[in-house]
């Protein structure tokens, strides 16, 4: 049965970092979805709006809120870049096909679940996180967010306050190359690890973002110093 495809209407197109933009829509009434899906937008050229390509974003938003909710890095030179910088605005009604993908988040396991992501890898952790803690997840999860330096940040709020509701749930940063002054955490997710879940076996893995992070985190769990089964390791990369 083919992926069904959705017009949605954008509902708001914000700038909240460097290089990064959230963009809200519409939900169409039957789109259903799991935390950790992405979605396919069709994405036309400004030079040729004949021209268009699919264009895959992790859903942010959870399966019970009204809008659907994504984030993407501005990269030049790209195509869905230049698109919403230049182009999307609230009202416009874009092509969406989807729910796909297999990243999902398994609330059963004991041991709870360690969340490694770089900028907008957070996209499908937000969704997991979310739901997870407001259907009464109470095993251990620790989010791990890793970004260049402070302006590349984003949804720190967001974060901090469910860490405060809810004494599973904690939050770390890292920045691989902070502006001073910086009193948090330095270097790269993978590096900061052993600090925060020194027993990762234990955990459920899951790694989303930068194709170095999420294979250098591959190659730690799978047969290497964190040594995690491998039913029990679940990688999403973005380009």
């Amino acid at each position: 049965m083919p992926t069904p495809i959705y017009t949605v209407r954008c509902l708001g197109n914000e700038h909240i970092a460097e290089s990064v933009h959230v963009m809200r829509f519409t939900k169409p009434g039957d789109f259903s979805f799991l935390p950790g899906q992405f979605v396919l937008f069709s994405v036309p050229s400004l030079d040729d709006p004949d021209d268009v390509q699919p264009r895959a974003y992790s859903i942010a938003s959870t399966p019970d809120e009204k809008e659907l909710l994504f984030v993407i890095k501005i990269k030049e030179g790209g195509r869905a870049g230049a698109w919403v910088e230049q182009c999307l605005t609230e009202g416009m009604d874009v092509r969406m096909q989807g729910p796909m993908g297999m990243f999902s988040f398994d609330p059963l396991w004991r041991g709870g679940s360690l969340l490694l992501c770089t900028g907008v890898g957070v996209a499908p952790f937000r969704s997991m996180i979310v739901s997870a803690l407001e259907s009464g997840y109470a095993k251990p999860m620790d989010l791990c967010v890793g970004c260049f330096s402070q302006e590349y940040l984003f949804w720190l709020d967001m974060f901090e306050g469910l860490a405060a509701a809810h004494s599973n749930f904690r939050f770390h940063v890292t920045l691989s190359d902070p502006k001073e002054p910086w009193r948090g955490n330095r270097g790269y997710v993978q590096d900061i690890v052993p600090s925060i879940v020194p027993d990762c076996r234990q955990r459920s893995v899951y790694a989303c973002g930068n194709p170095l992070m999420t294979g250098a985190i591959k190659k730690l769990c799978l047969g290497g110093a964190w040594d995690v089964p491998k039913e029990r390791f679940h990688m999403e990369g973005y380009v």
